[in-house]
């Protein structure tokens, strides 16, 4: 008998998508039914996903992808992270009275970034037109969408302050002066006229690839650029500073960057090669903990046990400390990444996961890096602030912090898409007038200290926290997953990972799992700051369990049954077979298939 999931893993050979939010995977899957393919199905739903959770994404923002491409037989990653303006210097922002930047406002924005990779990868792997694939989004936009309760919630907390500070979001998220209720009909025809001004400069061109390209110009060397520089002229906002700043984002900033292509970084285990983004984002994390659990025998621990949580967690902060130390832009920085992934490092690293919990940041040191690691612990000490740590997807909903959102789509040929868009959330910044959007706040993640990978520089990208997944299975491209979550996202992707290929669970199965992760090292996002030993655990795990834990000598918190993580995946088996699943948690996101 096959065990209970609370929902099946959807199964069929057509084409599967799954995302975060239900309207959109069906939007996706409408993509893939009118002869579209699994690009085409992701960019659609991706700009769905922009107008359905606003609070977790935005046209502002950003995203990585890793993809295969059955006609190019090559899995790859679209960047299309916006690096830092010309103008975001550390001069400058420490001028403005600053030690970090601030988690909101306009001087955490740097280029937007998603708008450019949709159309690179609709350009360059789609078979739709620029229309197709929005049209979908106006629809939601002009004639409106059932509110989210989560999105309501936020709305109504931040109502005062955007009254008071950002009336051009009060103007947009309160109409007529009040916040949506939850489940009623919102609308953004601002945004949906935006959209469809951007259709029309496309059409003025004639093919498909011309029209895309006009389509990358009306956003990042016309209008909309245009309406960006003019708003970011003069506009001085509060941010979490608590003080009033001028954004440094120009025109001339975002005509001279576009999205680029470039390989993956990947790792093997178990017969399984794991692709993700480079050291420009966290995705090596995953790759690291690998290769320390690979001396583990974890298929032979209770995949809901003590033992599996507390080793896949202390490797876990390991590889964390070094994310701190060593990660950050290549094109900036020498990432010692081939020594962090060696089997030499890990064999070495694997010894310090010891029996109990530790409370130490503890980052290798990397022969020749010593100064930078030194210099990293001691910034650190100063600048990083213990304490609680902000965890998106779960609490303080009306706070000025937004999250994320993730598609996987699968279609009939085998082509594959993850991607984790994010940023550009109605919290981030005000709504740019004429718009309908914001723009991002991803710039809080560079440190204003000199000398490090992840230092705030112009033509640097932040180091993102995210970070999309690919599987391949002996070679063959296999399995796309991933999730929202900020520090997290690593973290319950690896779990799942885990308990998927070495307990042998359906994908439903292993997204079903009980949850955990740590905030045992500096959070990406401000304020900045860490709580050492912790490890948060979903109260599903039972109390035995969590006794266990406690008695390893974790700082545990015990979240609420099913509140941690929005975990969706797909699967292509080597016979065409598809398979797809989504978390129950939330009770939002969807997978869809036939």
């Amino acid at each position: 008998m096959t065990a209970f999931t609370t929902r099946p893993e959807i199964l069929g050979t057509f084409g599967v998508v799954t995302s975060t939010h239900w309207i959109a995977s069906a939007v996706g899957m409408s993509i893939l039914e009118k002869g579209g393919n699994a690009f085409d199905a992701a960019v659609a739903t991706g700009f769905v996903l922009q107008i359905v959770e606003p609070h977790l994404c935005g046209p502002g923002g950003d995203l990585p992808a890793v993809i295969y491409s059955k006609k190019k037989d090559k899995v790859e990653v679209i960047c299309a992270q916006g690096p830092a303006p010309a103008g975001a210097t550390i001069e400058h922002y420490t001028a403005e009275g600053l030690s970090l930047i601030p988690g909101d406002g306009l001087l955490a924005t740097v280029i937007p970034g998603s708008f450019d990779g949709w159309m690179l990868m609709l350009r360059d792997y789609g078979s739709m037109s620029v229309r197709d694939v929005l049209e979908p989004a106006i629809y939601y936009a002009e004639h409106g969408h059932p509110m989210l309760q989560r999105v309501s919630a936020t709305i109504k907390g931040l109502a005062t302050f955007f009254e008071k500070e950002w009336p051009t979001s009060h103007e947009t998220w309160l109409p007529g002066g009040s916040a949506p209720q939850a489940h009623a009909n919102f609308r953004n025809p601002v945004l949906a006229e935006t959209w469809k001004r951007i259709i029309a400069e496309a059409e003025a061109k004639s093919g498909r690839e011309a029209q895309v390209e006009a389509a990358r110009d009306a956003f990042y060397r016309g209008f909309v650029a245009e309406k960006i520089d003019d708003y970011l002229k003069t506009a001085e906002v509060m941010d979490a500073s608590g003080n009033r700043h001028k954004g440094v984002l120009t025109a001339n900033d975002m005509a001279n960057w576009s999205a680029t292509i470039e390989e993956p970084l990947t790792y093997d285990y178990h017969g399984w090669t794991i692709a993700k983004i480079g050291p420009w984002g966290q995705g090596p994390v995953f790759l690291q903990t690998l290769s320390i659990l690979k001396g583990f025998d974890l298929a032979a621990m209770d995949p809901a046990g003590a033992d599996f949580v507390h080793t896949v967690v202390e490797a876990m902060k390991l590889a964390f400390a070094d994310r701190e130390v060593y990660y950050g832009d290549p094109n900036f920085s020498v990432i010692p990444i081939a020594h962090l992934l060696s089997e030499t490092y890990a064999a070495e690293r694997r010894k310090l996961v010891g029996a109990d919990a530790s409370f130490d940041l503890r980052p290798g040191i990397v022969p020749g890096f010593e100064a930078q690691h030194d210099l990293t612990m001691t910034m650190l000490g100063a600048d990083s602030k213990t304490g609680a740590v902000y965890e998106p997807t779960m609490a303080h909903l009306s706070e000025k912090r937004g999250d994320t959102v993730h598609i996987d789509v699968i279609d009939r040929d085998g082509n594959m898409v993850s991607v984790t868009p994010s940023g550009g959330w109605l919290q981030s910044s005000p709504t740019v007038p004429g718009l309908g959007f914001c723009l991002n706040s991803r710039a809080q993640m560079f440190w204003l200290k000199s000398g490090l990978p992840t230092s705030l520089a112009p033509g640097k990208r932040p180091r993102t926290t995210l970070t999309p997944s690919l599987g391949l299975y002996e070679g063959r491209p296999t399995l796309a997953f991933g999730t929202p979550g900020g520090d997290q996202q690593e973290q319950w992707q690896l779990s799942f990972f885990l308990r998927y290929i070495n307990h042998k669970l359906n994908l439903q199965a292993a997204i079903d799992q009980p949850l955990f992760h740590t905030s045992h090292f500096p959070g990406s996002f401000h304020p900045r700051t860490r709580e050492p030993g912790s490890l948060m655990a979903e109260a599903n795990f039972g109390p035995d369990v969590l006794d266990a834990l406690r008695r390893k000598g974790h700082k545990l918190t015990v979240a609420d049954p099913w509140t941690i993580g929005r975990l969706t995946a797909a699967r292509r088996d080597a016979d065409g077979l598809l398979r797809a699943a989504a978390t129950p948690r939330l009770m939002q996101a969807y997978a869809i298939g036939r």
